[in-house]
């Protein structure tokens, strides 16, 4: 009999491959993206010597004051919005985006959508 893989398993094979191709470096940070059933996460990171840069997450208090739900494409793109607007207080206006081994769809894409109209390049 054929044993299927848990869908977590599959994201985490998808995302070590993804995460072969690049990397974050100084000139141009990566933009990592998690999200669980219930938060979503975003934050941005230089590989190079391994610092968070900038973090934002549906968690946060200011964040989840402006939102009816954690955990729907709305919520995503205000998070976009949000890790981008803190970027370039920081002077980060290049990334490279890193999906986190989720499919570019729904949620991972508002996010992304949302982050690209607020200033950043990737």
């Amino acid at each position: 009999m054929v044993s299927k893989k848990s869908r977590s398993e599959v994201r985490r094979k998808k995302h070590i491959k993804l995460r072969n191709r690049f990397s974050g470096t100084a000139e141009r940070p990566r933009l990592a993206v998690f999200r669980s059933n219930t938060h979503m996460y975003a934050q941005i990171v230089d590989d190079t010597v391994g610092n968070t840069l900038v973090a934002a997450s549906t968690l946060q208090n200011d964040v989840k004051a402006e939102l009816e739900k954690t955990n729907n494409v709305e919520a995503a793109a205000y998070l976009g919005k949000v890790i981008a607007e803190k970027a370039k207080e920081k002077g980060i206006t290049d990334v490279v985006f890193d999906r986190g081994g989720f499919i570019y769809q729904g949620k991972v894409k508002a996010l992304a959508e949302a982050a690209r109209e607020a200033g950043l390049n990737f």
